[in-house]
This record gives C-alpha cells, sequence and structure tokens, in this order.
C-alpha cells in the first residue's frame, strides 16, 4: 500500500482507527468515537491488561496497515504505550513516513511520557502544512504534558479560530479555564463542544465538572452519567462522579466508582490517592494505608498520598513510618507546616529534644501566628543539653504576640522564668477549655524543666481531664502521662 492509497483508506475504512488513535492518545482521552452502548456492571472485575493479556491474539508476521492499527489501539486501551509504539516499526517505510501515520506516532509518544520526541514529530509537519490541524493538537498536547499552559492555549486558540467546531480544542481550552477556576469560561467552551458532538466524553466530563463547583448536582449527575454510560471503558467519568457522590456524602456510592475507575485505569495516582480517602471515611484505614502507599509508589514526588499515609501510620502507632512520611512531605511540601509539628512531636516522644525544637521552628517559621509552635520549640529547647538560651528568640517572638493573649503571657513566663503564680490564675480563669488545656500543658512543661514534679504532674493530669484531643499539646500530654504512669489517677 503506497501512502496515497493509505491515506484513501484512513479516510474510509481505517479512517476510524486513525481518529480512534488521536482520541485515545489525548491527555483527557475517551475509548472510541463511537461509544458502544454497555452498561458498567459489565466491567470486568480482573483488570484490562490481565484479560487482555489472555485473549489478544498474537499479530500476524505479514500484517498489513489496518491490522497494525487495530492492535496498536487496542494496546493503548491497555495503556501499553511502549507496546503501541512498538508496532509502529512493523509498518512498511514508505507508509510510516506519512503525516498520519507520524502524528498517529507522535500521539502515542505524548500518552507515554515523551513529549519531547511528539514535538519534534509534530513540530517538522506543522512546518510542512501550517494549516494542519492534526499536528497542531499534537503541539497542544506535547505544551500540556511539558507544563507549558500558556504555550498549549495559544495553539489551541489558533486550531478554534481555524475551525470553531473543533471539539478538541473546544474541550482542551475548557480544561484550561476549568484549571483557572474560571468557570462561566469553562462551561462556555464545553457547551460549544457539545453543540458539536454531543456524545463527546471529555466535554460531558467536564461540563459536569463546572456543574459540581457551582453547585448543581443533579445537573453534574446527569451529564457524567451520560458520559459513564457512553464510554464505560473510560476512567475518568467514573472518577469525576465518585467526587461529585463524596463530596454530597455519599461515601459507599464513590467508593463503588473508584473501585470501577481502579480497574479501568489501575496507574492512575489521583484514582488511588480519592480512593484511599474514601476508605479512610468509611473507617476502613488499613485498606486505604494500601492505596496511599500504592499512590506513592506512582507519583513519589507528589506530596498529598503523605499527608494521608503520615497520619494513618501515626494514628496506628507507626511512628517510625510516620516519621518518616513526614520528613519527606516537609521536604516536598515545606509550606505544609502540619509536617514539621508532625516530626517535631515524635522527636519529642523520643526526648530528641534538640530535633523536636528544630522541627517546631521551622513549623513557626511557615505558621507565624501559630504561637504554640514557638512554645513546643522553647519547651524541647530548655530540655536541650549544650544548647544556648533561647531568650533572644522569646524577645522576638513577643514583639508579634497579642499582648492581651495568655499566648504571650506563657512566652513572657518563660523568658522571665518568674511569674507562675499569676499565670496559674489566668489559666483557671480562662473559659476557652481547648485554649486552657494548651496552656496547662505549657505550665506543666515549665514547672518540670525547673525540677518541681509534683505541680508538674498536677498540671499534666488535669490537662487529661479537659480531654481536648485533637490538638498537638493533648497528644504530647498523653504520652507524658504514661511514661510517668499518671494514667491511673
Amino acid at each position: 500500500m503506497n501512502t496515497s492509497s493509505l491515506r484513501a483508506a484512513l479516510r474510509g475504512g481505517a479512517g476510524f482507527f486513525l481518529f480512534l488513535l488521536i482520541l485515545a492518545s489525548l491527555l483527557f482521552s475517551c475509548a472510541s468515537s463511537k461509544p458502544a452502548e454497555k452498561k458498567a456492571a459489565e466491567i470486568p472485575e480482573e483488570s484490562p491488561a490481565e484479560a487482555a493479556a489472555e485473549s489478544l491474539p498474537p499479530l500476524p508476521e505479514a500484517a498489513g496497515t489496518r491490522e497494525i492499527l487495530t492492535r496498536v489501539s487496542e494496546l493503548l486501551a491497555l495503556r501499553d504505550f511502549d507496546g503501541a509504539l512498538a508496532l509502529f516499526d512493523k509498518i512498511g517505510a514508505e507508509e510510516a513516513q506519512s503525516t498520519e501515520i507520524q502524528l498517529l506516532r507522535a500521539s502515542v509518544l505524548n500518552s507515554a511520557g515523551r513529549p519531547g520526541e511528539a514535538r519534534t514529530i509534530a513540530e517538522k509537519i506543522s512546518a510542512e502544512e501550517p494549516d494542519n490541524l492534526d499536528a497542531l493538537l499534537v503541539l497542544a498536547n506535547s505544551a500540556a504534558a511539558e507544563g507549558k499552559e500558556r504555550e498549549q492555549r495559544s495553539v489551541l486558540e489558533r486550531v478554534v479560530k481555524a475551525d470553531p467546531e473543533n471539539v478538541k480544542a473546544l474541550t482542551g481550552l475548557g480544561y484550561i479555564a476549568l484549571r483557572a477556576q474560571s468557570l462561566r469560561t469553562a462551561a462556555g467552551y464545553f457547551d460549544r463542544a457539545l453543540a458539536a458532538d454531543d456524545t463527546n466524553g471529555e466535554a460531558l466530563t467536564g461540563r459536569a465538572i463546572v456543574y459540581r463547583y457551582n453547585h448543581d448536582p443533579k445537573k453534574a449527575e446527569q451529564y457524567l452519567n451520560q458520559a459513564v454510560k457512553l464510554y464505560p471503558r473510560w476512567a475518568s467519568p467514573r472518577h469525576e462522579r465518585a467526587r461529585l457522590y463524596k463530596g454530597a456524602g455519599y461515601v459507599k456510592q464513590a467508593l463503588d466508582d473508584l473501585d470501577a475507575a481502579k480497574r479501568l485505569e489501575p496507574d492512575n495516582y489521583w484514582i488511588a490517592v480519592d480512593r484511599g480517602a474514601a476508605l479512610v471515611e468509611l473507617d476502613r484505614k488499613p485498606e486505604a494505608l494500601e492505596e496511599f502507599t500504592r499512590a506513592i509508589a506512582m507519583d513519589p514526588d507528589n506530596f498529598l498520598a503523605y499527608v494521608y499515609s503520615a497520619g494513618i501510620k501515626d494514628e496506628s502507632g507507626d511512628y517510625s513510618g510516620a516519621e518518616k512520611d513526614y520528613t519527606t512531605l516537609a521536604r516536598l511540601k515545606p509550606e505544609y507546616y502540619f509536617a514539621f509539628e508532625g516530626i517535631g512531636m515524635l522527636k519529642m516522644r523520643n526526648h530528641q529534644w534538640a530535633q523536636a525544637r528544630d522541627a517546631f521552628l521551622d513549623a513557626y517559621r511557615q505558621a507565624p501566628k501559630e504561637y504554640g509552635y514557638a512554645l513546643l520549640a522553647v519547651v524541647n529547647w530548655m530540655r536541650a543539653e549544650n544548647t544556648n538560651d533561647p531568650k533572644q528568640f522569646l524577645a522576638q517572638v513577643l514583639r508579634s504576640a497579642p499582648r492581651e493573649s495568655l499566648e504571650w503571657s506563657m512566652l513572657r513566663l518563660y523568658h522571665d522564668q518568674a511569674g507562675d503564680t499569676d499565670m496559674a490564675l489566668k489559666i483557671d480563669r480562662e473559659k476557652n477549655l481547648e485554649n486552657k488545656s494548651k496552656m496547662l500543658f505549657y505550665l506543666a512543661n515549665y514547672y518540670d524543666i525547673r525540677g518541681n514534679k509534683n505541680l508538674a504532674d498536677k498540671y499534666f493530669i488535669q490537662v487529661r481531664e479537659l480531654d481536648r484531643k485533637y490538638t498537638p499539646e493533648y497528644r504530647i500530654n498523653e504520652w507524658i502521662v504514661k511514661e510517668r504512669g499518671l494514667d491511673a489517677f
């Protein structure tokens, strides 16, 4: 088959495969251009890859272009991008250099995480054929994969200017607007795409997301139900419907959709994270931890799964595992100061005073209005050996803390090392029980550091009796109470 006959075939019977391959390899891809009417219940329990491994027959050695493209589409459905790319080498040399085949290969390269190679192909074709919109769409996807959103938008706008009803470009612009929280603009692009093709899965899903953000769950569910029905082999509509259900409090229904989405796209980080979060809400934390561990393995540089993983490990008593996750989290996202809080608490539990001090200082730097972190840092500072006096640090914090607050008074107590009786009276008059519990904890530590164990134990017990469980001070206090054998009082 020569190049001209190939193009004729692609415009005819094989054109379906061209459209299928390009569509499947877009960043937000659907299963086919003419979706089959299948029920969600027909999704098998095993993964698509497992099912296909047993059912795909070997490709004949003398396979023609159409057979090869069919097999490429099957491998793309399984997300076997390397296998799909290898098949392009089986296409005849002349045909393989055609614009159509080169753009197919570039699209698969984008999906395989190799946008630089895809860009090289598409730029060459675009230079030779400036009006080739498929080449521009490949370039837009390369830009998206490389995080060049401004370039992606510019290219897509160029496509829409040439073809105002280009569904791929319209939906791409819709998702760009959605990420920018420009909901009205996003809705406009998705509506234009649906006016051109009311079965387009990307547009249906994107429009549903806009409805969800605009607090119209019924409309969102309507569009997502349609997308799920039209594209039963595509994970994205189920994933978005799960987010809709979970946000509305229907966590079990959300988990059903996430289970199906996971079977369809087992290597999707966000499906794993959302599934783990749903399992947490259902109090199935061991299963949730497995899901977050799986997510971390897929994308170890994304911080969110570590937040959940650290919390579950910490709560279950896996303190070394929790500390490891907190440490990674602090490295990946230092502005998330709760990571430093977690490190500081666990270091304090192990009497690693200097390291605990440093962690709480890091937390305070990220959250300079959280004066509890400054106090926790000072408590550990004063317990650590061979360290400088924290008086200079306390003087600096005192200048920023509100003078009428109990925090200011407690910071002043630690700075002056005097005035404990007045401080005890102020705490006794405090009506906010959470704040009262925190200040009693710091007063107990003040006496403990100064060697008055009896008064320290008295106030540690009072902290426990107030039962303000959702504060770091209470949790540290519990460790101290048990360590001292005060939990029997």
